[in-house]
């Protein structure tokens, strides 16, 4: 083979190189938008549904701010604090909370408060709870995790932060009552925390 073809065989490969990488990287272009808009849509959707849409005037989603890792929140990893303002003030968060025990393992819910300690609504992000007992805490198959709307750390007091069977005021399900259980004693452990460091979650 003479050194010309070579040489156009190079140039050749070359090319085609360079036009695979162009592809792979137009691709990759805009299907990294479109999945970062889909996160964003996702992650909206889930805050719209415990943060009302009209109790603020600014975007949930990138007014965040880091959340530490900590055993008391269950997460091992940072995590991000949404932030609902009215005017340029803080007035309600969303932060997600795990409750590490359930009954198939952990159990990743999103608590959202306001400045006065309040929950505003909570929803199960993700579970392996046994389906047709422990899964009614989805928001898509029972309105149970509604019911800790209101709540707050001294209402009911501490010690009726416990499903109905142990003595508190939560519903559990019949054959099911570990994961309700479990989700209970996390928003509970998470709103002392939230009380103990109440600037980490609300400061300007």
């Amino acid at each position: 083979m003479s050194s010309g073809v070579i040489t156009r065989s190079g140039w050749l490969l070359g090319l085609a190189g360079v036009v695979v990488i162009g592809l792979v990287t137009l691709i990759y272009h805009f299907t990294y938008a479109s999945i970062q808009q889909s996160e964003y849509q996702a992650m909206l959707q889930a805050l719209n549904s415990i943060i009302p849409p009209d109790s603020h005037d600014n975007d949930l989603v990138n007014d965040s701010k880091i959340l530490p890792a900590n055993n008391e929140l269950g997460l091992k990893k940072d995590a991000q604090i949404y932030r609902a303002r009215n005017d340029g003030r803080i007035t309600a968060v969303a932060f997600p909370v795990t409750a590490p025990d359930g009954y198939n393992g952990p159990i990743n819910l999103l608590l959202a408060i306001n400045r006065d300690g309040k929950i505003l609504g909570t929803r199960v992000v993700s579970h392996r709870e046994t389906p047709g007992l422990g899964d009614r805490i989805e928001s898509r198959r029972s309105d149970w995790a509604d019911g800790f709307r209101g709540t707050s750390l001294e209402n009911p007091a501490s010690d009726k932060w416990k499903v109905k069977k142990d003595g508190g005021v939560f519903d559990q399900f019949t054959g099911a009552t570990i994961t309700p259980r479990k989700i209970v004693k996390a928003i509970h452990t998470a709103l002392n925390y939230v009380d103990s460091n109440s600037g980490v979650f609300f400061d300007e």
